[in-house]
């Protein structure tokens, strides 16, 4: 009985010393200075240096650096259309060795790519598993983590009588780490941008906008999204401005690729609404075009939602 008891004693003991080991994303001074690099590269569309980089931490932690791989693959599909490096960046990191946190960010990113490739059930969930990780660290990354996956719960329950709302809480934990994280403001930064733009606040998603654009001066992918703040904004000139350079940059840089296509959805609306119908029947029929057949279930499903709500296509 004695040694059955203290058995049982050990054996809550551990468990509590280990419940009580809080979750990290920390990793040593320079294996963090090179994902910050990794991230400064990639943000400068230096693929590449990237990869490299992400192959050197991979040589000291094979779980952050396999993660870290594959954020870069799944930037190059967000920037460049690849879907086949969205797809690779899913097939890998289900075979990532990491455990704690960095098993979260793992799960968080698979999230995100199954919501990519048309399984956003299965995202959802997965997002969520990982979310509820994230949710007990004190890390500002880690709660800004959360807080990507929180702020949509809440606001898919406003309505609820009496239900708690943090969605401030969750604005402000993210605008705090998209400024203080080196090596994770992107991932920040943006759904902060999207966020503001649900609200419809998009003042403020011009300004995050423009900070991104700060820190990563030309970027293509903030570009737009800046060009989508001013459209809202009613600034129609400077939208199609920037909505015209990205067209044509895409072209030359990827050809009809994803991003390409935007820009010229995007341009048939700004036209109209700006009052110029026939610049924006010229871009509408750029989309008479076999490669825009093959792309078009990649386009964003509230821009296309809009443009048939309105018969613009």
């Amino acid at each position: 009985m004695y040694l059955r008891n203290f058995l049982i004693i050990s054996v809550v003991f551990v468990a509590a010393c280990l419940a009580g080991e809080p979750l990290s994303l920390s990793l040593s001074k320079e294996q963090a200075e090179l994902w910050s690099k990794a991230t400064s590269a990639t943000m400068a569309l230096r693929y590449g240096d990237a990869f490299e980089i992400s192959k050197q931490l991979r040589s000291q932690n094979e779980g952050a650096g396999c993660v870290l791989e594959n954020v870069v693959r799944i930037s190059v599909y967000d920037d460049k259309g690849d879907t086949a490096s969205l797809v690779k960046a899913g097939t890998l990191l289900e075979s990532c060795k990491t455990d704690g946190l960095w098993d979260a960010l793992r799960r968080f990113e698979i999230g995100y790519v199954q919501g990519e490739t048309g399984h956003s059930v299965k995202g959802a969930m997965t997002t969520r598993s990982a979310a509820k990780a994230f949710e007990e660290s004190k890390e500002l990354e880690a709660r800004a983590f959360f807080a990507i996956y929180a702020y949509y719960i809440d606001k898919s329950f406003s309505w609820v009588p009496f239900k708690s709302d943090n969605r401030e809480l969750y604005l402000a934990t993210l605008d705090s780490a998209s400024q203080k994280s080196e090596r994770f403001w992107p991932l920040f930064l943006t759904p902060l941008i999207w966020m503001h733009y649900d609200k419809e606040d998009f003042a403020t998603g011009l300004k995050l906008a423009e900070r991104g654009l700060k820190r990563a001066p030309n970027h293509p992918v903030m570009l737009q999204i800046k060009a989508d703040m001013l459209y809202r904004l009613k600034r129609y000139g400077e939208a199609a401005d920037i909505y015209e350079k990205s067209a044509a940059d895409y072209l030359k840089r990827t050809g009809k690729s994803i991003r390409y296509w935007c820009s010229v959805l995007n341009l048939i609306r700004i036209y109209n609404d700006k009052g110029d119908k026939e610049k924006a029947e010229a871009w509408r029929k750029k989309l008479d075009d076999p490669k825009y057949n093959e792309l078009k279930s990649w386009m964003p499903g509230s821009l296309m939602d809009d443009l048939k709500k309105r018969k613009l296509i």
